[in-house]
């Protein structure tokens, strides 16, 4: 089975609460169900139900700063004038800066030929050979990457903060979103917990699949 980690640099990024309404609060760990998204961005692939049965795990390297924005939102009101001035407001945004994380990618039940480990590791042997469009970003088309890094296996650094499960844990993110409404998404509570250790252990795993 194959199983990659790499090391991912954000400068600035905002993980919008599913929850928010007019004070965009951000999630202080980018949700599984974003960085998923993140990686079929970097291989290219548009169908995010190809890679289902993926697993991932998340710990952060840096401690990201919290800042605060006011930026103009759109939300239509008025359908049948888009431009109309009613469907434009400033709201406040809160915002991340200095978001360094590692993610470990493993096969899991992925049934895709080759699985999205596999191509995430051709695309770092052979960049040409992806064929992809935009920007790589890590949640809004505006929040650019600065880096991906692959890691070696036997990779050891500083401390990382693990996103663990835990049914009690006071972060509840999504793992898998529905874009169309809400009923769809499905949602895991987690902990964030500090260890040397840079191998994940069960509880850090999370499996990518809508339910």
């Amino acid at each position: 089975m194959t199983t990659i980690a790499l090391q991912v640099d954000v400068p600035i990024a905002c993980f919008r609460d599913s929850r928010a309404r007019e004070y965009v609060e951000t999630y202080p760990v980018p949700p599984p169900s974003t960085v998923y998204g993140m990686l079929l961005s970097l291989v290219g692939e548009e169908d995010r139900y190809r890679h289902c049965g993926v697993k991932l795990a998340i710990a952060l390297l840096s401690q990201p700063e919290k800042s605060l924005v006011i930026r103009t939102f759109c939300r239509v009101k008025k359908m049948r004038d888009i431009h109309h001035s009613s469907n434009t407001k400033p709201d406040y945004q809160e915002l991340l800066t200095n978001i360094e994380f590692v993610v470990w990618i493993s096969a899991g039940t992925d049934q895709a030929m080759p699985t999205l480990p596999e191509r995430l590791q051709q695309a770092f042997i052979d960049p040409a050979s992806v064929n992809r469009f935009g920007g790589l970003c890590l949640g809004e088309s505006r929040d650019l990457i600065n880096a991906v890094t692959l890691l070696p296996g036997n990779h050891t650094g500083e401390l990382l903060r693990w996103l663990i499960q835990d049914e009690d844990g006071s972060l509840t993110l999504p793992y898998w979103v529905d874009h169309v409404g809400s009923q769809g998404t499905c949602w895991q509570r987690y902990v964030l917990q500090e260890s040397q250790d840079w191998q994940p252990t069960e509880l850090a795993w999370t499996v990518i699949q809508a339910d």
